[in-house]
């Protein structure tokens, strides 16, 4: 009996809890026909245009899928043409389409983003917790807090089976993240990574790019696990985690461990390396002066010599992964989104949180790509950006040491937003834990 015939009945068990959470309330058909007529629509969405310059590209949806269903519901209510915004949506995602046909490939989540699936339908989760304390006589919050995330998670991952399944376990996976207040315990890391990826094998753990994180990274890769570096800024942190991946496979090959459903990809949290850390001050401190432009071009030159170091490693297999990416620049009075256009031909994952996917389809819509990637940064701008140690050690392969990854301000600020929104997790159970008393 082939695979196909043994996992056929479980995709279309899968797909049916699916379209149950994806499309709940299920999303209006299309005024013109079903999939043929969408798929016919003469007008691409600009995703569409971005994937179609490179085919092994992947979108995935940065949020919770719990929450696609009223995202979707709200973006219709704003679009001044409901039904190419319907097709544009269908073609992200549809129950009609067969799960590799849907343009949204994977998922990735943080505490935040988990928090709001929670906070965005209150009724049935305070349910839920309540139930749950009560079937278990627990009145520790921390414990309740990790069992209602890891079902927020689980939940999640179970909407993506289906193209797991149909794609072979190449597609399909749900990012889930280590708790970000123990990113300096590989112990702890290993233990939660492990937890969160037994709930479902297409849940790929989210490990930050701390000294510990890597280390950990090494550990679940040997034990077969898909890991997403996140928190990840600058080239040593990438070269780190490349190193990691290639120790633990070659651990993991040793062992005979079966790798059919591992993956890696390395998060490079494009804004934020250009907001959140020293760029601005050590440029004015220098008398440089920064344009917004000069600010992406920083970022988007960090991904493409990340991409091309991850082509000639000898040993790592993964994927370079875009985060935190902003409409950005206005040029000549247009809006633009470089982390796109610049970056558009490179075998990579982009993301896409509601409120950027947003302003994609209703701000940019008539945006355009050509292979961009492999056009270098202009020679001015590069030469400029090089005289900013911030910059230049990012940029370097030897920038930073290891011990060094744990105190990069982008990254404290960014482990300390999610730090925050994890304790507001807790805190959201710690109330139902006290109503119960």
């Amino acid at each position: 009996m082939s695979v196909s015939a043994v996992t056929a009945p479980v995709a279309r068990q899968a797909g049916v809890r699916f379209r149950r959470i994806f499309e709940n309330p299920p999303c209006p058909p299309l005024q013109r026909g079903g999939r043929e007529t969408m798929m016919a629509m003469p007008i691409k969405s600009v995703l569409e245009k971005l994937w179609e310059v490179e085919p092994e590209a992947e979108l995935w949806w940065d949020s919770s899928p719990l929450v696609f269903g009223s995202f979707r519901r709200r973006l219709l209510d704003r679009a001044p043409d409901k039904p190419l915004m319907t097709a544009w949506l269908d073609r992200l995602y549809s129950p009609n389409n067969r799960p590799e046909e849907n343009l949204l490939r994977g998922v990735t989540t943080n505490p935040r983003l988990s928090f709001n699936a929670v906070k965005e339908n209150p009724e049935p989760w305070t349910a839920w917790i309540d139930t749950w304390i009560r079937r278990e006589g627990c009145k520790d919050p921390e414990t309740v807090f990790w069992e209602t995330y890891k079902e927020v998670i689980r939940r999640g991952a179970l909407a993506l089976m289906p193209q797991f399944l149909a794609s072979g376990r190449k597609h399909g996976f749900h990012s889930a993240q280590a708790d970000p207040r123990c990113r300096l315990d590989p112990e702890k890391m290993v233990t939660q990574g492990v937890e969160l990826h037994r709930l479902s094998p297409n849940i790929m753990i989210k490990i930050p790019g701390t000294q510990e994180g890597y280390e950990a990274i090494r550990r679940l890769t040997a034990l077969g696990i898909p890991t997403n570096n996140t928190i990840s800024l600058v080239i040593p942190q990438f070269l780190a985690c490349m190193s990691a991946v290639a120790d633990g496979l070659r651990e993991a090959r040793a062992a005979g461990v079966d790798l059919s459903g591992w993956r890696s990809v390395i998060t490079a949290m494009s804004s934020r390396f250009g907001t959140l850390g020293d760029l601005h001050l050590q440029a004015a401190e220098r008398g440089i002066a920064l344009s917004e432009t000069d600010v992406r071009w920083a970022e988007i030159a960090l991904i493409k010599k990340a991409c091309t170091l991850v082509r000639s490693h000898p040993a790592y297999r993964g994927k370079m992964l875009v985060s935190s990416m902003r409409v950005s620049p206005i040029v000549g009075g247009e809006a633009h989104v470089w982390h796109l256009e610049k970056l558009a031909g490179a075998d990579l994952v982009f993301t896409l949180p509601p409120a950027f996917l947003e302003a994609l389809l209703l701000k940019t819509p008539n945006l355009e790509f050509t292979r961009q990637f492999e056009e270098p940064v202009p020679a001015r701008v590069l030469e400029k950006l090089l005289k900013i140690p911030y910059f230049e050690r990012g940029l370097r392969e030897d920038g930073y040491s290891p011990a060094e990854f744990n105190t990069h301000p982008a990254l404290l600020s960014t482990a300390r937003d999610f730090c925050v929104a994890t304790q507001g997790m807790v805190e959201f159970v710690a109330a139902r834990v006290a109503a119960a008393a």
